[in-house]
């Protein structure tokens, strides 16, 4: 090896410090070398490979020991050294390697070594890489930089560059090569990847359809795409290397040249102006520039580009929109809707004449007042949130609805919808809104509500009012750990003073009853009408039983006294069934189930008294157990069936469509209702199955009376609320008309209303998602769960069905009669089809037919049948078309 300091002296001094050294070939006997190291071409670095001279013949055998030595110094070095070296013979088979090319070709030195270099070299550069050595052994000259492909040990391809050199010996005859490789492979990916993304970019530039360009500092021309040739209307050749200050007037180059001068300056990024320019035609056109500062690699100045867009046409429809305004004033004014406009503070800077008139200003009095002031202090939070959500998000907000106050102190109700006002640049400066006097219709709906929600016979809370009350004070009491009580109450016997003194009588006492329990509670306690002779108590924050003892005590005692009625006086008493939350139920159906249970074992243990609920009034829990156990076993074991009603046309006396109804046979139950095992299946969950079933049944069997000869009519199903929410709902539709060949236009799912106004915006979802199947929905027993106007114009239904409970007493009776009229009228505004259900007379379907409701359905007509005798009955009464 060399000797310690002669490697780095030759370095340092740049000239050649000769040192001796042994090496073995592969032949047994060793040569003596002189060693000169010489620096690598265009190498900054200082390693240098030795240059080697064999001297073996001027060495005597006293310097075996020493070469020797110098010959493993000698191979360390080169294995230390970062760049992969090697050695050839004549041949190209390899004679030494390094550890770097061994590293570089992913092989062993013994794998390396008596190998010929040109298997590892791609074919497509075996012949330049040859012709390269050729030249080396030919000229005795170096090679530089010969580039190539090569193959590495696991197959993979890289990239080179070569640098070899004659090896010679002593006498100066080459008997080789030596040389350093760098491996180029990931510059050469680099490079690849470069051309692809300016390619990519260019290829995007070319494609936009506004007006790319750049340009040198002086304002030259020296790339555009195609689009900005257009705009400018020149060749491309002219226009390249042409000032951007020659296509345009002397004023609107000022203008550029002032744009492009102030981008210098600030360096700022998108500078937009716009000016016009003259195509090379004479014609002159408006374009929108977006410009910016251009820099070289080290951040010097050195153009600019941009984007530049033809702007004339929206430029003509501004001076348009401009010299409309006047007329569009004087057309506000003619509105008859209230139109306003407002600035961010709220403050009134345009309103109609309309608008004055609702709020009852004159216009000087209302410009510059604040909106605020017009709105009822409980409302104006929900009226900011919602203009604050206009200038948060851009968009409209309609259906705004609060009680205005007008100038006399009198209020009414206004409906807004409201929209952004923005300037030319688009900026939203204010608001704008539409206002409609809904006072009439909101006086309306609050009646609609209150009939919907309270009894008009007594003024109490209905069924359905309890049942809400019921459930805010469940979830009162589970918050705070109290105790509540559910007393149903059943007068005794009332059915006879209806059958001898008369309905009138009856109402009379009924009214005296409610007017007794209201005096006889606490003004916490909640009283609530049923319905007939049936009322129910809800009873807070019960400290123990004997509390509710007490207070069932005192109701009893208040009943029994003597009234007099219609100038006779008469005595009633009262059956009180009592349960207590949540010792005897945790949600509302059970504890009126529970307390119904006690109730009548109040009326067997002879009347006239109250009975706590207890766990052995169990006959309707064993029930209940039977109907569970057998219902998971009825569909399998096919004993379930449908019944069809039909929906008939009031003008035309045309079967329209056809409701689809559950029946169930049991071999051990019989024939089970309804009303017994739906309550079940919905509670187990059990429905979702079986109403999958009767969907393909029901379709599966329209079909049929198809196939038949029979026109098509629409099939109603019933959905539960627990399939509304079911994920496999939509998948379930599709499945059934698919399987059936059903049009989706022929199948209606019915919803109640209770159950939309479950969750109305999470509805609203669910049911535009079934309509986008191409279904049609209908609203069941509408007019029982609290709808407005407001609420149901929202949801994407096509029929309104009115509860049978509002049409078994028409006409006779007067709040079911005007319940009746207003949701007929609630669907002819809001173009939906209303059907009747439950219509069982001459008289209901009379009254029904003069007030415009559209189809009927019932025992009237008909009843449920099954689908051989339902066949024949649509044979008779042809459908008209569907709508």
């Amino acid at each position: 090896m060399f000797r310690k300091g002669y490697l780095p002296m030759a370095v340092k001094s740049k000239s050649s410090v000769k040192a001796k050294t042994s090496i073995k070939p592969k032949t047994a006997s060793k040569h003596k070398v002189a060693v000169k190291p010489k620096k690598a071409i265009n190498s900054k670095k200082s390693d240098f490979p030795p240059l080697s001279e064999d001297i073996t013949s001027n060495l005597g055998v006293h310097d075996e020991w020493n070469v020797a030595q110098s010959e493993e110094r000698y191979r360390k070095i080169l294995d230390e050294m970062a760049e992969a070296y090697y050695e050839l013979d004549l041949d190209g088979n390899y004679t030494f390697v390094n550890d770097a090319l061994c590293r570089h070709m992913g092989y062993t030195k013994d794998e390396l070594i008596g190998v010929n270099a040109r298997s590892h070299i791609s074919k497509e550069d075996v012949d330049n890489v040859s012709k390269a050595f050729t030249n080396i052994y030919t000229t005795g000259k170096p090679a530089r930089e010969i580039p190539y492909a090569f193959i590495r040990k696991d197959g993979t391809t890289g990239f080179a560059e070569n640098t070899g050199s004659p090896l010679l010996n002593q006498k100066g005859a080459i008997i080789g090569f030596r040389g350093i490789v760098q491996d180029t492979t990931e510059r050469r990916q680099t490079e690849a990847a470069l051309r692809q993304s300016e390619e990519k970019h260019r290829n995007i530039i070319e494609n936009i359809q506004d007006g790319y360009f750049e340009v040198d500092l002086d304002g030259n021309f020296t790339f555009f795409n195609e689009a900005m040739r257009e705009i400018h209307g020149y060749p491309k050749e002219e226009l390249m290397g042409m000032n951007h200050r020659q296509s345009a007037d002397k004023e609107n180059a000022k203008k550029v040249f002032k744009a492009f001068n102030e981008i210098y300056k600030t360096g700022i990024t998108g500078s937009i102006f716009d000016y016009e320019i003259i195509r090379k035609d004479g014609t002159r056109r408006q374009v929108e520039v977006s410009a910016s500062l251009q820099k070289d690699a080290s951040g010097k100045p050195i153009g600019f580009r941009g984007i530049s867009r033809d702007i004339t046409e929206r430029k003509k429809m501004e001076e348009t929109i401009r010299q409309s305004e006047e007329r569009y004033r004087t057309i506000l004014d003619e509105m008859e809707d209230g139109y306003f406009e407002l600035d961010l503070a709220g403050n009134f800077t345009f309103a109609n004449e309309a608008d004055c008139r609702l709020l009852g200003y004159p216009k000087e009095e209302l410009i510059g007042s604040n909106f605020r002031s017009q709105i009822a202090k409980e409302e104006f939070d929900t009226v900011y949130g919602a203009f604050s959500n206009i200038y948060i998000t851009g968009k409209p907000q309609r259906g705004i609805s609060y009680k205005a106050i007008r100038k006399d102190g009198s209020t009414g109700y206004a409906e807004v919808a409201g929209f952004p006002l923005r300037n030319q640049k688009g900026e939203i400066i204010g608001f704008r809104g539409i206002g409609r006097d809904i006072t009439a219709r909101k006086l309306t709906e609050e009646k609609i509500q209150y009939m919907a929600t309270h009894d008009s016979l007594t003024g109490l809370p209905n069924r359905l009012m309890f049942s809400q009350l019921l459930n805010h004070a469940i979830q009162s009491a589970n918050r705070y750990k109290r105790q509540i009580a559910v007393l149903f109450l059943d007068l005794d016997r009332f059915k006879n003073i209806n059958d001898t003194m008369g309905h009138e009588a009856g109402d009379l006492l009924l009214k005296e009853i409610a007017t007794r329990l209201k005096q006889t509670l606490r003004a916490v306690d909640v009283v609530s009408r049923l319905g007939g002779d049936e009322f129910v108590v809800l009873i807070d924050e019960v400290s123990n039983t004997n509390h509710v003892a007490t207070v069932a005590h005192k109701i009893l005692t208040s009943i029994i006294n003597p009234l007099t009625i219609m100038g006779q006086e008469c005595r009633i008493t009262a059956s009180i069934g009592i349960s207590i939350y949540p010792k005897d139920a945790e949600d509302d159906q059970t504890l009126m189930k529970n307390a119904d249970m006690a109730m009548y074992l109040a009326k067997e243990e002879g009347k006239n008294n109250y009975q706590f609920y207890a766990d052995d009034i169990q006959s309707k829990s064993l029930e209940h157990q039977s109907i569970e156990t057998n219902l998971r076993l009825a569909l399998e074991r096919n004993e379930f069936s449908l019944h069809y009603q039909a929906k008939v046309d009031f003008k035309t006396n045309a079967i329209t469509g056809v409701e689809a109804l559950l029946r169930w046979q049991n071999p051990s139950l019989g024939s089970v209702t309804p009303t017994q095992f739906i309550p079940v299946a919905e509670e187990t969950g059990l429905i979702v199955s079986i109403g999958r079933w009767v969907m393909r049944t029901a379709c599966a069997q329209n079909v049929a009376w198809q196939q038949q000869g029979l026109p098509p009519i629409c099939m109603a199903v019933n959905l539960s609320l627990r399939q509304l929410t079911d994920d496999n709902l939509i998948d379930d539709i599709r499945m059934a008309l698919h399987d059936s060949g059903m049009a989706p236009n022929l199948l209606e799912l019915e919803i109640t209303e209770s159950m939309v106004m479950h969750n109305p915006a999470r509805m609203i979802s669910i049911l535009a998602k079934i309509k986008s199947v191409g279904v049609r929905l209908a609203i069941d027993d509408f007019g029982t769960g609290y709808a407005s106007l407001a609420q149901i114009k929202h949801f994407p239904v096509d029929t309104l069905k009115v509860d049978r409970s509002f049409i078994r007493n028409i006409p006779q009776d007067a709040e079911d009669k005007a319940i009746t009229e207003a949701i007929i009228a609630m669907g002819k505004t809001l173009s939906l089809r209303v059907v009747a259900e439950g219509v069982e007379t001459l008289e209901q379907m009379n009254f029904l037919k003069d007030h415009s409701c559209d189809d009927m359905q019932g025992y009237y007509f008909s009843k449920p049948i099954v689908p051989e005798q339902f066949a024949d009955l649509l044979r008779k009464h042809v459908p008209s078309p569907l709508k």
